[in-house]
């Protein structure tokens, strides 16, 4: 069977760009100190990158769009319930279970990167924004920080386990398609991936990168 395209390449950049950048946050942050300025200018990277993926949501390839892999509980439930019965279908993109871990994890990543704007540690660190704000908000802010860290890593640690389960149970790998783009074992129509639609992400990610940039230097 032919390698259908699925995942342009934008979307698969901003996938392993964002683990990249995560990892960077959490070693960052560990190692303290100096290591802070590295924790803070991964956050702005991490918040560029949510912003274009929210943009290429609308402006992306087919199975890129929010409308083609965002479905409602019952949807999500359903398919739970085929896989358990191992009875569901194999979708081309994000299956309807995922979209929800997916909508998860970009929420939890952009109220990590917000509030890390405004958090201050009372010593050396501060975000960009905690001038803007009250000692009491900044607080709040930072503790909302901390307690979306281990949201964070719930969710990560979902997102393993869910790659795992499909693999060993399924015999489907959810990584390759991510790094070539293609899949084998569906008869649909092939995402957009052209030089064009390459062009249009570039254009917005220089435009979420502006609005950061403009943000974090008031």
């Amino acid at each position: 069977m032919p390698a259908v395209r699925i995942w342009d390449l934008p979307t698969r950049l901003f996938h392993w760009a964002l683990v990249i950048l995560v990892i960077t946050s959490v070693v960052a942050a560990k190692l303290g100190g100096n290591a802070m300025e590295w924790h803070m200018r991964s956050g702005y990277a991490v918040l560029t990158l949510v912003l274009f993926r929210i943009l290429w949501g609308f402006a992306g390839s087919h199975y890129a769009q929010f409308t083609k892999f965002v479905r409602g509980p019952r949807a999500a439930l359903r398919y739970a319930r085929d896989v358990v019965n191992r009875s569901d279908q194999r979708c081309p993109g994000h299956n309807p279970l995922g979209s929800f871990s997916i909508l998860a994890m970009l929420g939890s990543v952009t109220v990590q990167g917000l509030c890390g704007l405004f958090a201050s540690d009372d010593i050396v660190t501060q975000g960009p924004l905690a001038r803007f704000v009250s000692d009491r908000t900044s607080h709040l802010l930072t503790r909302i920080h901390n307690i979306n860290e281990i949201v964070l890593y719930a969710l990560i640690a979902l997102h393993l386990c869910a790659i795992a389960f499909f693999f060993i149970s399924r015999r489907e790998n959810l990584v390759a398609p991510m790094i070539t783009g293609n899949k084998f074992n569906h008869d649909v129509t092939p995402a957009d991936d052209s030089l064009a639609l390459r062009l249009r992400a570039l254009i917005l990610l220089a435009l979420a990168a502006a609005l950061v940039g403009h943000v974090v230097t008031l």
